[in-house]
């Protein structure tokens, strides 16, 4: 929902690297809250190759113009509907060493694009945890992964101060809204909730695609 309103005021490699600064805070938020439950040996299989493909992948990004950011983004998003709803379908059981290998994937991935919780909460969810493990783990891999995005933005030159502020902002009403939400969310069925992260997925991919397009 956010990234097509940062893309529109600051311009596709702005929004990106601001978006990395607000979901550092918003996942510290979510490993705080459940910090007695992280699942350390996980979260350190998965970091280990999520890090670096991470760092990669935001290097990647820096060397993309403008407008194959926005369709790289937009189909993205699109993309991410069906291969949700596979993933669901399948059940797919992974072990430990399988979260190393997703790591490195979903890593560079999340370097490029926004944010790849469409694939990363199906692999930890997919390794057996659940609850509040599931919430604090996957929020500590992700705290990893964009803290390397943070620091390769920041050594290129593309996080200027001004735009660490602006993530600062964002992040702050993320994380409010995220405590916010919960009272929210836990009333909703997991049907409605998968249907409207679908919807938003959507909206999003839709908008990011007519911004390639301009």
């Amino acid at each position: 929902m956010l990234l097509p309103v940062l893309v529109f005021t600051f311009g596709p490699k702005q929004a990106v690297p601001i978006m990395a600064v607000a979901s550092v805070m918003a996942n510290v938020a979510k490993m705080t809250a459940w910090w007695k439950e992280v699942d350390w040996r996980a979260f350190a299989v998965y970091s280990a190759t999520g890090i670096p493909a991470a760092a990669l992948g935001a290097r990647t990004l820096l060397a993309l113009p403008p407008r194959y950011v926005d369709f790289a983004l937009g189909t993205f998003f699109l993309v991410m509907i069906p291969v949700r709803r596979w993933l669901e379908r399948k059940r797919l059981r992974l072990h430990l060493w399988h979260l190393g290998i997703a790591g490195g994937g979903i890593g560079f991935l999340t370097g490029i694009v926004v944010s790849t919780g469409p694939l990363s909460v199906p692999a930890f969810s997919s390794y057996g945890l659940v609850k509040g493990a599931f919430l604090s783990t996957e929020a500590a891999g992700s705290l990893a992964v964009f803290i390397s995005k943070v620091v390769v933005f920041r050594r290129f030159g593309a996080l200027p101060a001004e735009a660490i502020v602006k993530g600062l902002i964002v992040g702050s009403s993320v994380m409010a809204g995220s405590f916010a939400a919960k009272a929210v969310v836990v009333r909703l069925s997991a049907r409605a909730f998968q249907h409207l992260l679908d919807g938003l997925m959507l909206c999003s991919g839709v908008s990011m695609l007519w911004a390639a397009t301009r």
